[in-house]
């Protein structure tokens, strides 16, 4: 049956390209006020002024719904390592009392210590806590997320991961796309021998991941310590042969050139970004790749250093935003947050923010032709918020201002 949202004090629709947004495109929030949208089938089939979608055929026969607020595309939510065994709570407190990123895995801490944890966890315990943590992506807005693996580092394990997004998709209406991060670090049995982990990677682990359909995107994280650009280029390229699409974790420590080693494959997104100087920004420009910027890792590890949102907006390189939830440096699965260190540490407005929580989010991972935006024919993803103008979302921070979500047109937050 039809399903007719009124009440919409605000709708930001993101309607009107087929491609990421860049530049002044990113503040073109196609805000629409006194607004209605009609679903039916899992699919959008009007939305705009209320008068305009009352008049369509099924508004009449349509359930209709009040919500007095807000309305936006669904969250996506393009970077996270929602796959984990348990939080790193001695990291947090090593961080409390001064330790650095650096110092922590020096002590054993960081993606190390999440290794034995993984690899011991049960397949179906493993999947069960990925299906109730996406429970808390779709109370916050959030309809479609990434998914890495990287805590497993060996070939049972990373696949185990995979397989878990898989089975943990039977259980949530929340979409997963999973990635594969097996090049994440290397494993102690390695002894820091990188290029022997990644060829051992290359030659088990991609091929099998790949042979399965158990991942869409594979990604690499350059950085010094970990693997080199030259290593991520050729990783990558070898990735993309075999059918994956690639991502790269990079700059987010040091300028270091993973952003151009991944553009040079053509990757999908860069993500992180937080040292990025110009030539790494004209890399992303050229090559199509989408920066993704994950501020609240940055926040939560006390950072001064934030990435420049405004040079690569400025340069045409379209910007998404994710939570790059995780056990270690991002413990936050709230988009809303996102939002708002977004715009009090980076630089951004509220419609880039916006702009970059949904449509450009979905680019990132390749749906942008089916989610991301409120428009006719688009999947019905939406969230709706107890908010009088789309400001609060980023205005407001530390709450969940969301009232409702809507995943292929079915209610699933809240569970009536």
């Amino acid at each position: 049956m039809a399903i007719l949202f009124t009440g919409i004090k605000q709708l930001l629709t993101f309607a009107g390209d087929n491609g990421p947004r860049a530049g002044a495109a990113m503040r073109e929030a196609g805000l629409v006020k006194n607004a209605a949208v009609l679903v039916d089938g899992g699919r959008i089939e009007a939305a705009g002024p209320k008068a305009a979608v009352m008049r369509h055929r099924l508004a009449k026969k349509a359930r209709q719904v009040e919500v007095n607020g807000v309305c936006l595309p669904g969250f996506v939510d393009s970077h996270t390592h929602a796959v984990f065994a348990e939080p790193r709570l001695k990291d947090f407190s090593m961080r409390t009392a001064g330790a650095s990123y650096q110092d922590i895995k020096a002590a054993g801490g960081g993606i190390i210590s999440s290794i034995g944890a993984v690899r011991a966890q049960a397949p179906k315990a493993m999947a069960a806590q990925l299906a109730a943590r996406a429970a808390r992506f779709l109370e916050c807005g959030t309809t479609t997320i990434e998914v890495k693996s990287g805590y497993g580092l060996n070939l049972e394990s990373e696949i185990k991961m995979l397989k878990a997004v898989r089975e943990a998709q039977k259980y949530t209406p929340l979409e997963m796309l999973p990635t594969l991060l097996a090049a994440h670090s290397v494993p102690p049995e390695f002894k820091g021998d990188t290029q022997k982990y990644l060829d051992y990677v290359v030659a088990e682990i991609l091929p099998k991941a790949a042979a399965e359909k158990l991942a869409v995107f594979a990604d690499i994280f350059c950085e010094k310590g970990y693997f080199t650009p030259e290593q991520t280029t050729a990783y990558l390229k070898e990735a993309a042969r075999l059918g994956l699409k690639p991502k790269v974790h990079s700059e987010q420590l040091s300028n270091y050139g993973g952003t151009r080693a991944g553009a040079a494959a053509g990757a999908v997104s860069a993500d992180h970004a937080d040292y990025v100087y110009a030539e790494d920004i004209a890399a992303m420009r050229d090559a199509g790749t989408i920066a993704t910027l994950l501020p609240a890792s940055n926040f939560y590890l006390g950072l001064a250093k934030y990435p420049p949102a405004r040079e690569i907006i400025a340069e045409g390189v379209p910007v998404a935003l994710a939570t790059d939830f995780n056990p270690g440096t991002s413990p936050c699965w709230n988009m809303q947050f996102v939002l708002s260190v977004a715009c009090t540490h980076c630089g951004m407005t509220p419609e880039e923010a916006l702009c970059a929580a949904t449509i450009n989010g979905a680019w990132a991972l390749g749906i942008g032709d089916r989610v991301g935006s409120v428009t006719p024919g688009m999947q019905a993803d939406l969230a709706f918020f107890a908010a009088d103008d789309y400001r609060e979302l980023c205005y407001y921070f530390g709450a969940n201002q969301n009232l409702l979500t809507l995943k292929n047109g079915d209610v699933v937050y809240p569970k009536f």
